[in-house]
């Protein structure tokens, strides 16, 4: 995929990209080089994303560029190389904290076909597969992890999928986060449905679950809503969360089968009844608090990642309580994605570079953490990490357009 993917696909679809690059354009250090980095890199992330980077060596921006877009034939390659090298060299401001401990992991990569896309939220299908969502190319994918055979397929125009889910029958589901739409596709027949949402303020459906009676239930971010789809009629209903800008965000199915849902824009768990749609709003002591992702252990509590305070959280739902550990790397680790697999908690620091995947067990409070590789350098953040059926992980690089999956062992 050559560099004029970006320009020709990206730029129609009404990012304002242009916009973001002025708005950003001081970020960047004079140097030859400095407009055609604006021009190229402001195609998919604004600019100061660079000056948020941990810096690279000449063959690490090499590396990571090559991940991102191919610049194979640009005649200005060696040149935004030079300006990157010169001007973000490798430093160690935002090194987390590794915490040594005995549990053994392996990360296994794929790198994705289509470059550019933001390569996110996997997960397994029953038949083994991995899917994906790639967001900024309207498409959605799948590898055979076994031959490491990709297939992408492109999705309704506009769609923009933010996550990919799976039902019970193997249709693969994804939210159109920018059309107001939520998908079926069918891996048969290639066949895709479109259900639209009924209210033209639910605009923007993020991430979703299928409960066990086969409904999806979905989040809308800064619709401020969350909705419920059943597949056999279609039909879609939505509720509004009860306090303003609570941008609800990641879901999560809890024993009874009700949604819960974590708060991006304040310091709140919703719990959604699954019949009645009923809402129950518990605030957080810490009005600070705001909430990515959350996730169940088997003893029913809400684990959950204090994003905005660099803290990992469980809260009971019988006594209304809460509890919460410093992540590693301190405040600005700022926690994102979380997943519960036999009972250790699996979350990732994305405020930090490299990322870093953290383990807690729960029954001795002893955490323990990794860098998170993208190829041979480390660059990216987890957004959604979701567990296999193997009781292992399914994570992901974002920026380097990298599906990882991680294979746990036993203690050692």
């Amino acid at each position: 995929m050559k560099v004029l993917f970006f320009t020709a696909i990206l730029l129609p679809l009404g990012f304002g990209l242009a916009a973001t690059s002025a708005a950003h354009a001081n970020s960047l250090p004079e140097g030859e080089a400095k407009p055609l980095v604006q021009q190229l890199c402001s195609s998919c992330h604004q600019s100061n994303r660079i000056n948020q980077s941990s810096g690279y060596s000449r063959a690490g921006w090499q590396e990571l560029i090559s991940s991102m877009i191919d610049l194979s034939e640009h005649p200005s390659q060696a040149l935004i190389i030079s300006y990157l090298a010169e001007h973000f060299p490798a430093h160690n401001q935002l090194s987390p904290t590794l915490v040594a401990g005995n549990s053994v992991i392996n990360f296994k990569e794929w790198l994705v076909p289509t470059l550019g896309q933001r390569a996110r939220d996997p997960i397994q299908a029953a038949d083994g597969s991995i899917w994906w969502a790639g967001q900024w190319a309207n498409v959605i994918g799948r590898i055979d992890p076994k031959t490491g055979e990709m297939e992408e397929f492109a999705l309704p125009a506009g769609a923009m999928p933010h996550t990919v889910t799976v039902d019970g029958t193997g249709n693969i589901w994804y939210t159109g986060n920018k059309n107001g739409t939520v998908g079926r596709f069918a891996p048969e027949t290639g066949k895709i449905t479109e259900y639209a949402m009924p209210d033209p303020a639910a605009k923007d459906p993020h991430s979703a679950i299928f409960d066990r009676h086969g409904r999806m239930w979905f989040t809308l971010q800064h619709s401020n809503q969350v909705g419920r789809l059943s597949p056999a009629t279609g039909e879609i209903k939505l509720i509004s969360m009860p306090t303003a800008n609570s941008r609800p965000y990641g879901i999560k199915i809890d024993g009874n089968d009700n949604p819960w849902v974590a708060c991006n824009g304040s310091n709140c768990l919703v719990k959604v009844d699954a019949t009645t749609m009923a809402v129950q709003e518990y605030k957080l002591p810490d009005v600070k608090t705001k909430i990515r992702r959350l996730d169940f252990s088997s003893d029913g509590m809400v684990w959950y990642v204090n994003s905005s305070q660099g803290r990992l959280g469980q809260f009971n739902p019988v006594t209304g309580k809460s509890k919460e550990w410093p992540s590693p790397s301190g405040t600005q680790s700022h926690p994102y994605a979380i997943a519960v697999i036999d009972d250790i908690i699996w979350y990732n620091e994305s405020g930090m570079r490299p990322d870093t995947l953290v383990r807690l067990d729960p029954k001795t409070e002893q955490f323990q953490s990794w860098p998170i590789p993208s190829g041979g350098i480390y660059a990216g953040i987890v957004r959604h990490m979701r567990p296999t059926a193997e009781g292992n992980l399914l994570i992901h690089q974002g920026s380097t357009n990298r599906i990882i999956l991680v294979t746990i062992s036993d203690e050692q």
